[in-house]
């Protein structure tokens, strides 16, 4: 079958997505003379990498994630400016079912030649990014060792689908059948596309809505094969919005909120398994050990009543330990004290645990770097019974929920009701309180940003147990 549909015809008043299609249209008949296909299709091997493999895994209670190198787009311009492919692959090979590379270049700043450096370094499948018109394109995605391609049915009719995924299938390649919309969704069930891509991001204006994918999946519910995988693309920015849309997607396309933040791995851990903080650090190998089993956040407890309070020298040998984003604890300390430590340290954020107020608050923000973020705990009474009751303000970055007895107030080893959380600020609260390997499953499912661990992975008051960490991690790992 040949494909005949036209993608070189001008359009009057064409949108963002037809004036790229135009383009890859003239870009491909330059290429080809460039690089005629007689002069590699012989070179060509199948794949022996499954995609279609690597996203069945995805479930909606353990997501499949096709992580993105991304350098530029038309809706964000230059994204990530240092695009080191080597450092971006050793970072996903860590987490990604997949990994995507943009290869348009005009309007991506991707390349073909990205394919093979980034596969030579992980072991998942790797996904060809692109406007795929041609057959030629598809043998070119193979020449340049892609596990699998991307066709849109925004830009593809059914006669030219069915001809670039069969040629993909006989090259041993997978296809993502990406759709925007109640028509486009019908065809990928009509055609037995078997990894439906949903874009939450309109390619004509370029604007998002996260509700795409749950009112495709929602009205075609019966209709969807059990063994299709639906991906959730564009617009995941945060660990909420995976736990919000897993109940309808088996899985999650991540680009440009990855790769528009420098710290990329922890970037990854954030939005995969949550924003997680291990509190109460004393040691350099807990620092190492809590960074190498997931989590992102490192506390250091500054308050001086507390078992776990550290000083600044060991704080400064802790801070190079591991590359976690430092938080400092502090509780009814004086503003000069918590800006010197802040800046000494360099700290991601600080949190205050004690009866800071807003007006505190305030005058703190205005002394902190202004990259350094204001966590404000609350504290509730293991015997509370009644709604927690405070007004959300809009200097405080994070909540972090913890328990508190008549005695102690956080690392006291035990959780509080739940069901008190605040359901409309969920996604700036961190939960803390008595979490441990035997109740973080039940925390996850609290919805919260992240979980804050202390007393739960303790052999002894600030000395984290290994096996206790690694298991915690794990269940957090196993429930996303």
């Amino acid at each position: 079958m040949m494909i005949t549909q036209d993608f070189t015809k001008p359009i009057d008043s064409a949108t963002v997505l037809q004036k790229i299609v135009l383009d890859k249209a003239q870009w491909v008949q330059a290429k080809e003379k460039e690089l005629p296909l007689s002069q590699f299709k012989e070179k060509i091997q199948k794949s022996d990498r499954s995609f279609y493999a690597a996203l069945a895994k995805g479930t909606h209670q353990k997501p499949a994630y096709i992580l993105e190198c991304k350098k530029a787009s038309p809706s964000k311009g230059l994204i990530r400016a240092e695009f080191n492919l080597e450092d971006i692959a050793n970072v996903y090979k860590h987490y990604a079912s997949a990994v995507s590379v943009l290869t348009d270049e005009k309007y991506f700043q991707g390349n073909f030649e990205f394919l093979p450096l980034v596969r030579n370094i992980v072991s998942q499948p790797v996904l060809c990014k692109d406007f795929m018109i041609s057959e030629y394109q598809v043998y070119l995605a193979r020449y340049y060792q892609a596990d699998a391609i991307l066709l849109m049915l925004s830009v593809v009719n059914d006669e030219t689908y069915r001809v670039l995924a069969d040629l993909a299938h006989s090259l041993g390649m997978g296809v993502l059948t990406e759709t925007s919309n109640e028509e486009e969704f019908e065809r990928a069930l009509a055609l037995g596309a078997k990894i439906i891509g949903v874009n939450n991001r309109n390619l004509h204006d370029l604007t998002v809505d996260l509700n795409r994918v749950v009112e495709l999946t929602e009205k075609y519910a019966d209709h969807i094969p059990a063994d299709v995988r639906i991906i959730s693309e564009s617009g995941i920015y945060n660990h909420k919005q995976i736990r919000q849309l897993q109940k309808v997607a088996h899985g999650f396309l991540i680009g440009s909120s990855l790769m528009g933040n420098q710290d990329l791995n922890n970037a990854v851990r954030s939005v995969i398994l949550g924003e997680n903080k291990v509190c109460g650090l004393t040691r350099a190998q807990d620092v190492k050990i809590v960074y190498e089993n997931g989590a992102v956040y490192g506390g250091l407890i500054f308050a001086e009543h507390s078992k776990r309070c550290v000083s600044l020298r060991q704080a400064q040998e802790l801070v190079t330990a591991a590359p976690l984003r430092f938080v400092g604890v502090f509780q009814n300390q004086e503003i000069d004290f918590i800006v010197k430590i802040a800046n000494q340290l360099q700290l991601y954020a600080v949190q205050l645990h004690g009866a800071e107020n807003e007006a505190f608050i305030t005058a703190l923000r205005q002394q902190l770097p202004k990259n350094t973020q204001v966590w404000k705990a609350i504290s509730i009474n293991t015997e509370a019974q009644s709604a927690v009751n405070f007004t959300d303000d809009l200097n405080v970055d994070r909540y972090i929920f913890d328990s508190q007895t008549e005695n102690q107030q956080g690392g006291t080893g035990k959780t509080f009701d739940w069901s008190l959380i605040p359901e409309n600020l969920k996604h700036k609260i961190i939960l803390a309180g008595g979490i441990s390997p035997n109740n973080v499953e039940q925390a996850i499912q609290q919805n919260c940003l992240g979980l804050d661990l202390n007393s739960g992975v303790e052999s002894a008051a600030g000395v984290k147990d290994q096996e206790k960490v690694r298991l915690v991690f794990e269940k957090i790992f196993n429930s996303f």
